[in-house]
């Protein structure tokens, strides 16, 4: 048996019905989903280790779980731009959009990039893929300077306008994460989430108070 017919008949032994039913309730687009429990993912992620033509091949059987662990077993060392764009075009969930950025693509060299480019994009979950990677940035790159930071902090306050829900929780994520990584980053974060606040937009309040109330009361 080939490799990925082993791995997607493991994730349909995997499935769980119940669950399917209820990844609606947390906004999850179930339409190509199996109902794998995400730890029962890692688990099989931690067995397969790096293989990046697997990872390849799971990402196009368009499987809700299979694309996912696709994320955790790819190599960043071989993720392309190309790939990136690629797979952000497919993105049509939130935590599709999560776990690809946050297992893979904040661990490649475009990472900062491809986040300011992908922050102006129309489409929903490619818009928030750009600031999912910052946010994820922040949480992973530990050695990465405040200025790679600071030069963020415009982009979310410019973007603060979109009232999509998906893009603008990513913006107070990507908001409170950085602010959370040292004193310089948490005056800069809140100055923002000020200026943020004094935008017109409905969806500028909620990024800024929400993000106000966790950077002051830390």
């Amino acid at each position: 048996m080939e490799a990925i017919q082993f791995v997607l008949e493991h994730l349909k032994e995997k499935a769980d019905a119940n669950y399917l039913k209820g990844m609606a309730r947390f906004g999850i687009d179930s339409s190509k989903a199996l109902g794998v429990k995400l730890p029962e993912i890692r688990k099989l992620a931690k067995t397969i280790k790096k293989d990046h033509e697997l990872a390849l091949a799971l990402w196009d059987t368009q499987i809700h779980e299979a694309r996912i662990l696709a994320s955790m077993i790819a190599d960043p060392k071989q993720v392309t731009p190309e790939l990136m764009d690629s797979w952000t075009g497919d993105f049509y969930s939130w935590d599709i959009c999560d776990q690809v950025c946050g297992n893979l693509f904040d661990r490649t060299p475009f990472a900062i990039d491809k986040a300011i480019e992908y922050s102006t994009h129309e489409q929903e979950f490619v818009k928030r893929a750009g600031f999912v990677l910052m946010a994820e940035y922040a949480i992973h790159n530990k050695t990465a300077p405040n200025e790679v930071f600071i030069n963020l902090f415009p982009i979310m306050e410019r973007e603060a306008w979109d009232d999509r829900n998906f893009v603008k929780k990513a913006i107070n994520w990507a908001l409170r994460q950085i602010g959370k990584r040292n004193n310089i980053l948490r005056v800069n974060a809140i100055n923002t989430a000020r200026n943020i606040y004094n935008q017109p937009a409905k969806s500028a309040k909620w990024i800024a108070k929400n993000a106000l109330d966790e950077l002051i009361s830390k």
